[in-house]
């Protein structure tokens, strides 16, 4: 491809980008990848060039900008160089003429404020936006970290947890053998640390209650070194099917995965009601403490999306507090910084269960926020996350 080619490619792939973050479409990575994949004369120097314009272009323009080509062109009048591709050739986008560009910036206005409102300064938010590292959790039953870091060249020991490394962006993981093997897993620094805060044992009964394709429920196996009892469920049957292989590929046998359907979660867990000794909910959320890996996130939410999520969030920790036996304990989480899904979920749970009470979990990371604990990218080089701990009446 030429430059100007490429450049047209990420006009193409931005338009694509913004339709679906307005409609609520696949994310940039897999509208990405489909691209490609009706384009194999496309090298994999040039896939690698796209893909940079059109983060760059993401990460650029705060609001939802009108198009592509707008988005581009707000980084051309920037770069020279790009801007000499809008060269009106055959397969490249027309010259660059008095029209208008997108709006620089970080995120919507209203989302700027309730990030400021949350406690996250100007350099905190701009971390928000940086690329993210790629992290890796050793699977304990089947090995030690330090034989794996023996064995990846470049690879760094994650200091604040116990099984993380660090490996250099653009590593393949999936094509290492020891992935196939069970015996590594790609998952986030901050996901592992947030994921002690259950303190999973042996021998006990957990029930991750938002389990998707089960990263924190393959990290609790491990630390409870096989022995017990863990129910993953979830109300996405295509992210729980991939939980199964996954186990199967670590030597996780202590894992059921049950469907839930929504709205009826209740009725499909009353044999768990009152017997979990831990409850971990992996909420979802909008996702702020993630725009590192998906920056486009920031134009798809909306105040009415926000709305709708805490709304969900009340009703799976409503369904959460029913499975938790006396004294024992329910982890919440979150991937946002946003105070209206974090502390004040919590603050709102605790108004309606004034039995319970809210216990700050020890982590080897993150910050006091409002009785949990906040990690955040500028603090802790971490995914965002919020974490509490709340205890169940005797």
């Amino acid at each position: 491809m030429t430059p100007a080619a490429r450049t047209q490619a990420a006009i193409e792939l931005l338009d694509a980008i913004i339709d679906a973050a307005k409609g609520g479409g696949a994310a940039a990575d897999t509208l990405i990848q489909r691209y490609f994949a009706a384009r194999r004369y496309a090298g994999s120097k040039d896939r690698r060039a796209v893909r940079e314009l059109v983060y760059d272009a993401i990460r650029t323009c705060g609001p939802v900008p009108p198009s592509g080509r707008a988005a581009l062109v707000t980084l051309a009048r920037d770069d020279e160089a790009l801007a000499a591709t809008f060269d009106g050739s055959t397969y490249g986008p027309a010259p660059i003429g008095e029209e208008a560009g997108a709006e620089k910036g970080f995120a919507a206005d209203w989302l700027v404020d309730a990030l400021g409102q949350s406690g996250l300064g100007e350099d905190e938010q701009a971390a928000l936006i940086d690329r993210a590292p790629l992290d890796i959790r050793v699977n304990r039953l089947k090995a030690s970290r330090d034989s794996v870091l023996a064995s990846l060249a470049d690879a760094v020991a994650i200091p604040q947890v116990f099984d993380g490394i660090r490996l250099p962006t653009g590593t393949q993981v999936e094509r290492l053998p020891m992935f196939d093997e069970g015996v590594i897993e790609v998952q986030d620094a901050g996901s592992q640390i947030v994921g002690l805060a259950i303190d999973a044992r042996a021998g006990e009964r957990i029930v991750d209650l938002c389990a998707g394709a089960g990263g924190k429920t393959l990290a609790m196996a491990a630390a409870m070194q096989g022995e017990g009892d863990i129910l993953a469920c979830d109300t996405d049957r295509a992210r729980l099917q991939r939980l199964s292989p996954r186990a199967e590929r670590a030597g996780v046998t202590i894992v059921e995965a049950r469907l839930l359907n929504p709205g009826r979660e209740k009725e499909a867990l009353e044999d768990w009601r009152g017997q979990a000794d831990g409850v971990l909910v992996d909420a979802p959320c909008s996702g702020t403490g993630t725009w590192r890996r998906n920056p486009e996130a920031r134009w798809r939410l909306t105040p009415d999306r926000l709305d709708r999520v805490c709304a969900t969030q009340c009703h799976v920790l409503d369904t959460a507090a029913r499975l938790v036996r006396p004294g024992g304990r329910l982890i919440y989480i979150v991937c946002s910084l946003l105070d209206a899904e974090g502390a004040d979920q919590i603050e709102a749970f605790i108004d309606r269960y004034p039995n319970w009470r809210v216990e700050r979990p020890t982590l080897p990371a993150g910050c006091d926020h409002r009785g949990g604990v906040r990690l955040t990218p500028a603090s802790d080089g971490t995914d965002g996350f919020f974490v509490a701990r709340l205890i169940a009446p005797c």
